[in-house]
């Protein structure tokens, strides 16, 4: 299902339904269509928001987690979103992390999803290859537990990022900035409820590091999805949303 990319200033991004905000933020590769049965599914109760992240647009200074960040919390502040439920996947996983630990106040819950701020396993010393199609593909298809997910679409996007000199070198930088940018001592800063939603087959962000968050976030709940990868939002959409509904349920009863 296509929907209308709305812009405010430089902010390009996806607004659907009404409710409380629940905000996605993709990862290194990631696109709209990562969370297209997600917001399908929530834009019913919530207020779903996607903003195009600007993986490539920042200048090569501000092209890390912490620039990403910055661009989250003055598009949150651009919009006035508040009582917000933060999610996000891989990078954008770190992304929230790091928005949360700064900007507390308007976050309501949080959860993340193969998220890197701890430990990632990369693409290899190897990436990216330009301009070997098979070998992008396999990269691609390792992302996930069944390789049919990595759709010829999918494959196709990623190789022409791949291929673009410049798209490559800010790659690495955000990849660097992530892996430097590790945040095993102030996870306990974290208080708003965290529910971590990990695939039991992830080998970007392997089962131990969902273990290692549930351990370090406070108030935080794990679980875990057989014949999951990395991104279990678009590997297993029905019972990534169940755990998610549940979760955001609770949050609505009263205390």
């Amino acid at each position: 299902m296509n929907y209308e990319i709305r812009q405010l200033d430089k902010f390009r991004f996806i607004e659907e339904g009404e409710g409380e905000t629940l905000l996605l933020l993709h990862g290194l590769f990631g696109a709209l269509s990562n969370f297209k049965d997600l917001v399908e599914h929530f834009r019913t109760q919530y207020k779903v928001v996607v903003p195009i992240l600007p993986l490539f647009d920042l200048d090569i200074f501000h092209t890390s987690v912490g620039g990403l960040e910055k661009y989250v919390h003055k598009f949150v502040e651009a919009k006035g979103y508040d009582h917000i439920h933060l999610l996000g996947n891989s990078l954008g996983g770190h992304v929230a992390l790091v928005h949360i630990l700064k900007h507390p106040e308007r976050i309501k819950s949080l959860t993340l999803t193969g998220s890197s701020g701890l430990f990632e396993n990369g693409m290899g010393d190897s990436y990216p290859k330009r301009g070997d199609y098979e070998y992008i593909k396999k990269k691609t298809q390792l992302t996930f537990f069944d390789p049919e997910t990595a759709t010829k679409e999918l494959v196709d996007e990623v190789f022409e990022i791949t291929n673009n000199r410049i798209k490559v070198i800010k790659i690495i930088a955000l990849a660097k900035s992530a892996i430097r940018n590790n945040l095993g001592e102030e996870l306990n800063q974290i208080k708003q409820p965290t529910c971590l939603i990990w695939g039991n087959n992830d080998t970007i962000t392997p089962p131990f590091v969902g273990k290692e968050f549930n351990r370090l976030i406070p108030n935080s709940e794990l679980h875990f999805v057989d014949k999951c990868g990395h991104a279990p939002m678009m590997e297993v959409p029905e019972e990534f949303n169940k755990i998610l509904d549940t979760f955001l349920h609770k949050l609505k009863q009263p205390a």
